[in-house]
């Protein structure tokens, strides 16, 4: 459902270059118009049986690329890749993405400005972690994505609950069950989408954030102005994270907060934005991100000048209580600003907000889309739409 909602726009831009060879754990649906053939596995982030599909499909047709946008995709895929000889970031670069403790130990070898971390194996660690880096703190899986697990504590009374929101998130994953204590970053959060060639990077923009009320963070809003003046501010810690980890080809969505006006690390992702980011870039930039980790991946020299400078805002829809959708509809006429609302939530569906035990995955109703000339115009239609969109959730406290 999720991907559908979030992914579908990625999959038509690279189809309309492409004949895209699908492997995936589950039967195609909504993917079958943009792909040419398909191989169904149990599991893609088993490097056995995702190198046997890889070869089969490289028996069947003239693979040119392969690349992912799925998170934990990122090492197999690489893998993948280079046992066909195909062009790819190394995976140990795309390994370092994925651990958390990895990167920070990069970043603070190569002087990339970050967040104090230590790994934590038990309460006791966190206890004494949290001593030394200072309240408040936040507690994380070291791989894991989308803000699961995350959470800030802050007093010491507060640390053994995020202690465990992380550690049964980390216990979840596949790739490492550790969990970090960090320094908390207090400044506004952004993102830099970049990409990479052979080598060289260009930082394409930046989007700016609005995170939920702690202890979580949850993703509630971006806007993307292709005239952003934090562009210049941002870019250089992006490239050094990019060069410290070793990334050499693909597109990054590398996160950062802006403390005191100077960026500091959160993460490096080896991939195309989530949350329709990519697409608020096409619209505020014209720059097809997607198209330009096809092209990456096929060892072409994708096309990154702009051809648009404008603005566009995504508003993501949480519920204030978890509970069953009852209602959810948009009253009014649409602007022709309004591009997009969708519902990927519908009555009779049960919403579980992370407070909850739950994550964005089984909180988010949808999310509306609105354009503009720069980031104020979009922002403000994007509080306009809000007014206008109604939904109902029925608590468990009042079933």
């Amino acid at each position: 459902m999720e991907a559908v909602a979030y992914r579908a726009s990625c999959l038509q831009s690279v189809a309309a270059a492409y004949d895209i060879v699908l492997i995936t754990n589950e039967e195609p649906s909504w993917e079958v118009p943009y792909i040419r053939d398909c191989i169904v596995v149990a599991d893609p982030t088993d490097q056995a049986v995702l190198t046997t599909a890889g070869r089969a499909l490289a028996e069947r047709y003239d693979v040119a690329g392969v690349f992912t946008w799925t998170e934990w995709y990122l090492v197999p895929v690489a893998r993948l890749a280079r046992h066909l000889g195909l062009p790819t970031t190394a995976p140990e670069a795309m390994q370092a993405c994925r651990n958390k403790a990895t990167a920070r130990s990069l970043f603070a070898r190569h002087g990339v400005p970050s967040a104090a971390s230590i790994s934590i194996r038990s309460l006791q660690e966190a206890i004494a972690a949290a001593a030394r880096i200072g309240y408040p703190v936040v507690l994380k899986p070291a791989a894991r994505a989308a803000s699961i697990g995350v959470s800030r504590a802050d007093t010491p009374e507060q640390l053994f609950t995020a202690y465990e929101f992380a550690l049964r998130a980390a216990r979840q994953g596949l790739e490492s069950a550790v969990v970090l204590a960090e320094e908390y970053l207090d400044g506004p959060e952004v993102s830099v989408e970049c990409v990479t060639y052979r080598g060289e990077t260009t930082v394409v923009a930046v989007t700016r954030k609005s995170i939920s009320a702690p202890p979580y963070f949850e993703q509630l809003a971006h806007t993307v102005d292709a005239d952003d003046p934090l562009l210049d501010t941002v870019a250089p810690a992006a490239l050094a994270a990019i060069r410290a980890l070793g990334i050499t080809d693909g597109v990054s969505h590398i996160e950062m907060r802006l403390v005191d006006g100077s960026p500091r690390l959160i993460e490096v992702n080896g991939r195309i934005a989530g949350d329709m980011i990519s697409h608020l870039v096409h619209l505020a930039t014209g720059i097809d991100l997607p198209r330009a980790a096809a092209d990456i991946a096929c060892d072409r020299t994708p096309n990154l000048a702009p051809t648009r400078s404008s603005a566009a805002a995504i508003r993501l829809l949480y519920p204030e209580t978890s509970g069953t959708l009852t209602h959810c509809s948009f009253d009014g006429p649409r602007p022709p600003w309004l591009e997009r609302i969708h519902f990927h939530r519908h009555p009779g569906d049960r919403l579980l907000l992370p407070a909850d035990g739950g994550h964005l995955f089984t909180a988010r109703i949808g999310y509306l889309i609105t354009t503009g000339p720069n980031a104020t115009t979009a922002d403000t239609r994007a509080t306009t739409a809000l007014e206008r969109l109604h939904t109902r959730v029925e608590s468990a406290t009042t079933a």
